[in-house]
């Protein structure tokens, strides 16, 4: 497995989601795939501004700001929810209506995490401004992505026993 070194990502590669049942299926179109696979290249790009920004953080504790820890503390816990969404994007071309809803919730509530903790911290003067609102429009790109790969589901005949999907 390749990894990209800018975003540390692994490259995708379509051969992850073969599926012996498909053979000779290759030909057909997977909506679905194509627009998962277009989501974790501008997920990619996410990383990169996002390992930039944190990168540079002024950690420095400010009059009546947080401690340097805290703000150490939320970098890996950003950092931890931005891997994770890549591996959910991955993960959800498992083909189970269930566990790409499931994945989906993941990521969407990781991506606005990130998005709004740089509200945070360019207030807190933690990042730079012009740093944040690049990760704030990378990830509103990815929005319009996301949006567009989660109508492309079919319902399956499994049900959610939690009654959610």
């Amino acid at each position: 497995m390749a990894f990209d070194k800018i975003s540390g990502l692994p490259e995708w590669d379509d051969d992850d989601f073969r599926d012996e049942d498909e053979e000779g299926e290759e030909w057909k179109p997977n909506p679905t795939r194509d627009a998962c696979k277009e989501m974790y290249e501008q997920w990619k790009q996410v990383m990169i501004v996002l390992k930039g920004a944190l990168e540079s953080m002024d950690t420095e504790t400010k009059e009546g700001g947080f401690p340097a820890d805290y703000w150490e503390d939320h970098k890996a816990m950003l950092m931890g929810d931005a891997y994770q969404v890549a591996v959910k994007i991955k993960s959800s071309e498992a083909g189970l209506y269930m566990i790409r809803m499931e994945n989906a919730s993941i990521i969407r509530k990781n991506a606005q995490f990130i998005k709004s903790s740089m509200l945070t911290m360019i207030a807190e003067r933690v990042i730079e401004e012009a740093h944040g609102k690049v990760i704030r429009e990378e990830i509103d790109k990815f929005r319009i992505l996301f949006r567009h790969w989660v109508s492309t589901f079919e319902r399956d005949e499994f049900e959610d026993e939690w009654g959610l999907f």
